[in-house]
Formats: structure tokens, sequence, C-alpha cells
């Protein structure tokens, strides 16, 4: 039997991988098409779950998880892939990971309207907070400059939306999957539905030259380790390690990303995105804390990850 603190150790690891994710699907996409590329992750990654976790035994799975779990986490791992993919920079790239990092408060508010979690006011504040810190990032170098965040916005509102749309569905998917799941993990699955989507697309739209390199293979190993032995070190951590210490660790997430993303993409950050960034951090640690009194299951949970 792995020990707890191993197990926690271990379940870090996960949130430490996860934070790389910005980076080097930016990095794939660059080399291999923001489709391409990314069907490229899913399906290596998907092999690699394939061996750490195993195919689920579709039977003894609910039917309603299977279903609308496969449909929110397919949809969300497009608009998570896509939208950093279709990013006209790497440092746009990195404004759109900061934009889906909004999910921990929504999972939040979406716990607190529809599975009846207890809360406190404390996750006003931490909405307003979240949102703020986004509008923060958006704003470029000035700060709060709303002309600016909306002129940001119009050079690319396909990569915007699309995080944003993510960042509401895997909020609706931690939420849903929590009442479904039963205990039961289709990960495996989910991933190998999105490789299959993401190559269907990728079809209709003609295809598209890939580059393949050896950096361009590299960073696709990476990638698709990052995602695949992240699941595989998250669920182990959460299953036997500190729960309550993975929870907490991972709201910090956000600016662990901005920071790998900023060195993979060779980009210097202002001092106006980092705090942006930790005031989504801290808006999330709020959200949170109106949530820790209630006897229902935190919102980052087996079902859950900590990515972008």
């Amino acid at each position: 039997m792995i020990s707890k603190n191993k197990a926690t150790l271990i379940g870090l690891i996960a949130i430490l991988l996860w934070s790389s994710i910005v980076g080097l699907i930016r990095g794939v996409s660059e080399s291999l098409g923001a489709t391409g590329g990314a069907a490229m992750i899913y399906t290596v990654a998907s092999v690699l779950l394939l061996f750490t976790i195993g195919f689920p035994r579709l039977r003894a799975f609910p039917r309603r998880y299977l279903l609308w779990g496969s449909l929110l986490f397919v949809a969300y791992e497009l608009c998570l892939s896509l939208s950093i993919g279709y990013a006209n920079s790497g440092r746009q790239a990195i404004e759109v990971g900061m934009v889906n990092y909004l999910w921990p408060s929504f999972t939040m508010l979406f716990a607190i309207a529809f599975n009846g979690q207890k809360s406190n006011l404390l996750i006003v504040p931490g909405l307003v907070l979240s949102l703020f810190g986004i509008c923060w990032v958006l704003g470029g170098d000035r700060g709060l400059d709303v002309p600016g965040m909306v002129d940001n916005i119009l050079t690319n509102p396909l990569s915007y939306g699309l995080a944003f749309a993510g960042a509401l569905i895997w909020a609706a998917y931690c939420t849903v999957t929590a009442r479904m799941a039963g205990g039961k993990n289709g990960i495996t699955l989910f991933f190998m539905l999105t490789a299959l989507t993401l190559w269907a697309k990728y079809l209709s739209d003609g295809g598209g030259a890939m580059h393949f390199s050896f950096h361009a293979v590299l960073q696709l190993a990476l990638a698709a380790s990052a995602m695949g032995f992240g699941y595989a070190a998250w669920n182990t951590g959460i299953l036997h390690g500190h729960v309550t210490v993975l929870a907490g660790a991972s709201y910090f997430t956000p600016v662990l990303s901005a920071a790998l993303a900023a060195l993979l993409l060779h980009q210097s950050l202002s001092i106006s995105f980092w705090q942006g960034a930790a005031m989504v951090c801290g808006g999330s640690i709020l959200c949170w804390l109106a949530t820790r009194g209630a006897r229902t299951r935190p919102a980052i949970g087996s079902q859950a990850r900590t990515s972008a």
C-alpha cells in the first residue's frame, strides 16, 4: 500500500504536469496545426492511459454518466485545445489559458446552484475577484483597461470565446459527473472519443500539413505524457493522499501554468499580467473557502483536473 505522503507527492506532480499543458499544446500546434496537433496529442495520451489506467468496463458504468460525461468532456477538451491552437501568438495563448482558469470559481457556483452545496457570502467576492483578474489580464500592460480589453478580445474572438465556453463546460462536467459517476472513472474512453472527434474535424477541414521535426515530436511526447500521466498521478493522489493539500495546491495552478507557458513559449509577461493571475487564484481560493465548511465533496475530485 502506497503511503499517504507519497501519494500526495504524486498528486502534486500531476498539478505540475497539467500546468505545462498550455505551453506544450501551443508548441505542438505551431508545428502540426491547431486541429491536427490536438488530435495527435489526444491520440498518444489515449494510448498512455490505456497502459496506466486501462480501458473501463462500460457495462458497470451508469449510462447517464457515459452519455453526459462523454459529451461534456469532449466538448471541453475541444474548447481547450483549439482555443490555444487558434491563438494569434504565444502571449495570446497564455491569456486564453488564463481565461480557462475561471472554471474553479464557476464549479463552485454550479455546485451551489445545482448540487445543493452550502456556502457563505465569500462566494460573491470570490467570483468578482476572479472575473476582475481576467479583465486585468486581458487589459494588457495597462491593467484594467476596458477599451484595451475589448480590442484585445476582438483580435481573436474565437479563441477567447472557446476558452470562456470551456470554463463553463468543465464546471458543468465537474458538477454533473459528481452526481452521476458513482465512483467510476471513464477518462480513458473520454480521451479516445476526444481524439476521434478531433481527427474527424481534421479530415472534414481537408486535413492540412503537419511539419514533423525532432522538436515537434518531443513536444508532442511531452504534451501527451503531461495529460496521460497527469491523470494517472492525480487519481493516485486523490484516492490515497491528502485531498485537502492537493485541493489547496491546485488553486495556484494559474500562476504556475503561466510561468511554465512563458518559459516554453519564450514570452515575457508584464507585472499587470501577474497581478491579474494572482487575482484569479485569489478568487478561486475565496470560492473554495466559501464552501469549505460543507460536508459535500470538494469541487476537485477524481473526475476533475487542475489543468488548463
